[in-house]
């Protein structure tokens, strides 16, 4: 088996929808109107630089306008191509429906290796970038609403919202046009870390059911549990972060570019991060193995593979060899799908990119809620809170007053309960709510019908049926 008869990105998108639609009652035509993408705008611009005129191509896809604006990253990448540019674009139509962001599904590239620029230069190139979408409404706070994605990160977007702000001098939502920003640009507290944090509250949601964990042969809680992470990019590093540090998994294996470290005593996610920003790579680092081959990793034995940079890296290769009973995919199309066929053969259960790693557009979606609202979350409601408590304190305080030594408030209690929740406390209160509430629309469907034997179909037949309501209402 090699590689090279496997689907291509964009054919495995189709094939697990094509998979799930026949499990569906929709009329061909509407079927079809769902699959196709709607647009793709590709630009080819000049900038000068370093004394000559450099040509970039870029993309921008829109997949569905069901609901509008239309959502999804952009990223910067060598590699990017407009077949990959339509798969992430339908990949996001899908991901939006199932959490409930009202929005359409758009993508976003531009084929460049940022590393070969300095900050100056790609800020030309990004502006220059948006100058030529935001010309075409293709970024726009009520039609198309761009993000960070590989490759590109808060620096990119606060180019972006300010190449659109000057081009936008009366839009009083221009801010709206973007997410993603840094705070002192209009983004929102827990952007940054929202899709690993959806990791998080992804596997959380799934240690809560015994059939669940019954399917992957799993038991008990997260504590404790070995987990490889291949990425320790900003998603893979915060999965790993919080899983490590709040709910006591092991980080055995963090699998880089140039290689990857083994520690079975579990590694220090936030040490091997610095080194990576420090030295450009694993190699080098004390206190775990070092393994050349970063690859053979993935096949190590453990209870949860995280997946969190690059598509395709579990194919027809090496699925046969993967051991791990629960993979979930934090990167876009980690697993093939010739390897998805083999892997669920296996019983392997995999928890699909289009839910675990949607945490950074729900977060999107608040940051986008924030800028056209033009107030921070908890900013009218806090202190209120913090008052009311108040009064539940200085009651409790006389009950402990009148009681004395017999009983007594809990240490921390009367702080904890005093302070009203701040923008991040909110933020990740909503990422949490809208994980589990996909997820359990997900398990009901997994559960319940004996043709799905797979979260992946299920959570295409979940969003899908979404999307098809949504066009239904339209009248199509």
């Amino acid at each position: 088996m090699n590689r090279a008869s496997e689907p291509s990105f964009r054919e495995s998108v189709d094939l697990m929808f094509n998979r799930a639609v026949a499990l569906m009652d929709l009329p061909p035509g509407l079927e079809e109107k769902i699959r196709v993408c709607n647009a793709t705008y590709t630009v080819r611009f000049g900038v000068r630089l370093r004394g000559e005129m450099r040509t970039f191509t870029g993309y921008r896809s829109v997949h569905s306008e069901h609901m509008e604006p239309v959502k999804g990253g952009i990223r910067y990448a060598p590699s990017v191509n407009q077949d990959e540019v339509e798969a992430l674009a339908a990949l996001m139509t899908y991901k939006c429906a199932l959490v409930e962001a009202p929005f359409g599904g758009s993508k976003g590239g531009l084929c460049i290796d940022p590393r070969q620029y300095d900050e100056h230069e790609l800020e030309q190139i990004t502006r220059r970038f948006a100058y030529e979408l935001a010309k075409r409404d293709l970024i726009n706070p009520s039609q198309n609403v761009p993000a960070p994605d590989m490759g590109t990160g808060e620096r990119e977007m606060a180019w972006i919202a300010d190449q659109y702000a000057r081009m936008n001098t009366t839009d009083i939502n221009a801010r709206a046009c973007v997410t993603g920003k840094p705070l002192n640009a209009g983004g929102i507290s827990g952007r940054v870390e929202a899709t690993g944090r959806g990791v998080q509250f992804a596997l959380r949601e799934f240690f809560r059911d015994s059939r669940d964990m019954a399917q992957a042969g799993l038991t008990g809680s997260l504590d404790g549990k070995r987990v490889i992470v291949q990425g320790l990019g900003n998603v893979g590093f915060h999965a790993a972060k919080f899983l490590s540090e709040e709910d006591g998994a092991l980080i055995v294996g963090v699998i880089e570019r140039d290689g990857a470290l083994v520690n079975d005593e579990g590694l220090d996610v936030e040490a091997v991060h610095q080194w990576i920003v420090k030295h450009g790579g694993v190699s080098g680092f004390p206190d775990a193995t070092f393994v050349e081959n970063g690859a053979v990793v993935l096949e190590e034995d453990c209870d949860i593979l995280i997946p969190a940079a690059l598509e395709g890296v579990i194919n027809l290769d090496n699925a046969e060899r993967i051991k791990a009973p629960l993979i979930i995919e934090a990167a876009n199309g980690p697993v093939t799908a010739g390897a998805d066929d083999i892997l669920r053969k296996k019983g392997t259960v995999i928890i699909p990119d289009m839910y675990a790693n949607a945490g950074g557009v729900t977060v999107s979606y608040f940051e986008w809620v924030k800028n056209l609202s033009h107030i921070r979350f908890g900013r009218m409601q806090r202190r209120q809170e913090e008052a009311r408590h108040q009064l539940v304190i200085d009651e409790l305080q006389r009950l402990d007053d009148y009681l004395g030594d017999a009983w007594s408030m809990s240490p921390n209690f009367k702080d904890k309960y005093l302070r009203g929740a701040d923008e991040l406390e909110l933020v990740r209160s909503g990422l949490d709510d809208t994980m589990r509430i996909s997820y359990q629309s997900m398990r009901e469907v997994w559960h319940s019908r004996a043709d799905v034997t797979d979260l992946r179909t299920a959570a295409y037949l979940v969003s899908i049926d979404k999307v098809a309501a949504s066009y239904r209402a339209k009248g199509l």
